[in-house]
């Protein structure tokens, strides 16, 4: 009985091509990176798809996101939000302009530093990013259930490991 697992797939296409005009290469990790960017390029468009539904990118659910993971009162300086999402000051601003022109953030005076400001969820946001991540998180289970939970352990686990080697 043939199964999933047995079919061949686009990359086993051109593993077979490129074996069959350079077979002194060693074509394995070619074959799994080449599967892991095709699914980074599927699960990529299939999550965006669900912010999108909101009219939110990627990056402002981030932004959201980090707010609300803060925990009440869902504030953060600008440059703790571009700290945690990795992303230059620059990128932090357009990205802030647009939630707050959205009414989905605010700019407050930080009391703690009068020279500095906190940015903060808005009800409205908190409402959204609330909604948005549970959609989110059963958008992502669906994605993965062709996976046992056991696979996506194992998965999980050596994504993690890959992820600490390379820094």
């Amino acid at each position: 009985m043939t199964t999933p697992d047995d079919l061949p797939d686009d990359v086993d296409r051109i593993i077979a091509q490129w074996q069959r005009e350079r077979p002194d290469l060693d074509l394995a990790a070619m074959a799994t990176l080449g599967r892991l960017g095709r699914l980074f390029g599927l699960l990529g468009r299939a999550v965006d798809a669900t912010f999108a539904e909101h009219d939110l990118q990627r990056g402002e659910y981030d932004v959201l996101a980090a707010l609300r993971r803060a925990g009440a009162p869902y504030a953060l300086t600008p440059s703790a939000l571009a700290d945690t999402l990795m992303l230059s000051r620059a990128g932090m601003t357009n990205r802030l302009d647009r939630l707050e022109t959205a009414g989905l953030i605010e700019r407050q005076a930080n009391r703690a530093d009068r020279r500095s400001l906190r940015v903060a969820l808005t009800p409205p946001g908190l409402a959204l990013v609330d909604a948005v991540t549970t959609e989110h998180v059963a958008n992502e289970s669906r994605l993965l259930s062709a996976l046992s939970a056991q696979e996506r352990a194992t998965l999980d686990d050596i994504a993690r490991k890959l992820l600490h080697s390379l820094g």
